[in-house]
């Protein structure tokens, strides 16, 4: 019995497709830069609109934590917020602490506290409370920098 030399061809076809197409995904790989490097979004959202604690400047960065954040509602129906600010590093580190009120859409609510000036101990953490002035606070963002 001969087999039929016409049934062969697709393989034939396929194991050297499957060949190539490999060879040309493997040399592809060695061109294309790391995902980190990429370009980002950076005007679609910024640390204000999407964190609810945002550190401004590197030395902040390092130095201050956030161990929790506490929202309650005054009884005249207006947003109150608690951060504790924590200092990570051995030595005494000043910085200024605001929050911004925001309303259901994340759009300032016209209300921003003044910045509060705040001396840390090495590992102190302090609480740091923030009323809303109006009821159309519903979010928030308390920022963190370095003190002048």
């Amino acid at each position: 019995m001969v087999s039929n030399p016409c049934s062969l061809y697709p393989m034939k076809i396929s194991a050297a497709f499957l060949a190539t197409a490999f060879s040309l995904l493997s040399l592809a790989g060695c061109h294309t830069r790391p995902a980190s490097f990429l370009p980002q979004e950076t005007t679609k959202y910024s640390i204000e609109g999407t964190e609810k604690f945002a550190l401004l400047d590197q030395a902040v960065q390092s130095a201050i934590t956030c161990t929790g954040l506490q929202e309650n509602l005054t009884l005249e129906g207006r947003l109150e917020v608690v951060a504790n600010v924590k200092n990570r590093t051995p030595s005494i580190v000043r910085v200024q602490v605001r929050c911004i009120f925001k309303d259901v859409n994340g759009f300032t609510a016209g209300d921003e506290t003044q910045w509060q000036n705040l001396a840390l101990d090495d590992g102190a953490t302090e609480a740091v409370r923030f009323t809303a002035a109006n009821t159309l606070a519903h979010k928030y963002t308390v920022i963190v920098r370095t003190a002048p």
